[in-house]
């Protein structure tokens, strides 16, 4: 049992989640940063009293599922979503998908995903991927963060479809309802909306710990955790940042240049001179959050440690910040072609 598919790697799950299955159903189209830029993936949050493996909880993109959901609401193809209780039944809708020849998304737990190297194997929730196929007890997996399509037991997956914890996936599927031939009207329309919605995301949420205010928000507390918090404790503060930042999907720095991208390839579709430009501060930005992740690492592995060296992990991210606001007031600014 095995569905018509092609693998596509990518640079994060849900980005190559959405891109591979849409271009399935008429999305062709489609890239990796338009899926990323059209969804409104690009964000930052920082909630102190949300523990994550012994750290403050950070994400540096939306919630899971928001990209997948937006880029098809946008190119007007409907979606299924199901959640279960039941593993049984979790696994009979799954292989009623792949014998009507429907590949579909999963989330998923990394900690036991058997084809990760162990290092990248921790507690986190919100993995994608793609089931395409089945022989005998095992699922053909397109995981797009790999190289090559992979397989997984029936019990290696329905472990990490009901992995517990936060962000506990319950078995959750979902997939296009129907094919629809996705016009550069709609792809055109829903760049507009993308970049509108992720202004109002970074630029006007309510609040100090998300969007640039976020950024800004974390900057100050880090200046304070050595003393507030004790130098282990603000090493596994700053640990839990970058494994965030760099080791989920492509995290803060990654997710800068995609969003660069998808700019780039917005200009193709609505030729606007500023969007170009305006892709360059994401870069800009993204190398800084490099930069930054550069010397979180240095403290939490002990080769840097004093106050000053915590001052200068906050400047970055103060400057992150700065970037930021710019490229996003700047995009809100843009006059959009009827």
């Amino acid at each position: 049992m095995r569905v018509e598919f092609e693998h596509l790697q990518s640079a994060h799950c849900e980005n190559g989640v959405t891109t591979n299955l849409l271009k399935g159903v008429g999305a062709n189209k489609l890239t990796e940063p338009l899926a990323f830029g059209i969804g409104s993936g690009l964000f930052f949050v920082y909630i102190p009293f949300l523990k994550i493996n012994k750290g403050p909880a950070i994400a540096f993109r939306t919630m899971p599922g928001l990209i997948f959901k937006r880029t098809c609401k946008a190119l007007g193809i409907p979606v299924v979503r199901k959640k279960f209780r039941s593993k049984e039944e979790a696994q009979k809708v799954l292989d009623e998908c792949l014998q009507s020849g429907r590949p579909v998304g999963c989330q998923v737990g990394v900690f036991y995903l058997t084809y990760f190297p162990k290092q990248y194997r921790f507690h986190f929730n919100a993995h994608n991927i793609i089931v395409f196929g089945k022989e005998e007890d095992n699922y053909l997996i397109s995981d797009p963060v790999m190289e090559t399509a992979t397989s997984l037991s029936s019990y290696e997956l329905e472990r990490v479809r009901f992995a517990k914890g936060a962000l506990a996936p319950r078995g959750q599927l979902y997939y296009p309802k129907k094919n629809r031939i996705v016009t550069d009207e709609q792809i055109k329309n829903g760049i507009k909306s993308g970049i509108k919605r992720n202004v109002r995301d970074m630029l006007y949420i309510p609040g100090s710990f998300a969007g640039v205010k976020g950024i800004r928000y974390t900057a100050k507390k880090i200046k304070k955790w050595r003393d507030k918090l004790g130098t282990h404790d603000a090493g596994l503060y700053l640990a839990q940042l970058v494994r965030m930042q760099e080791e989920i999907g492509t995290g803060g720095g990654g997710f800068r240049y995609i969003y660069g991208a998808f700019l780039q390839q917005a200009y193709e579709f609505n030729k606007i001179d500023e969007l170009p430009e305006i892709s360059k501060l994401f870069t800009k930005a993204g190398d800084l959050w490099r930069t930054a992740a550069v010397q979180a690492a240095g403290i939490y592995k002990g080769r840097i440690g004093s106050q000053q060296d915590y001052n200068v992990m906050g400047d970055y991210l103060l400057e992150v910040a700065e970037i930021e606001k710019q490229a996003f007031t700047a995009l809100s600014k843009i006059k959009w072609d009827k």
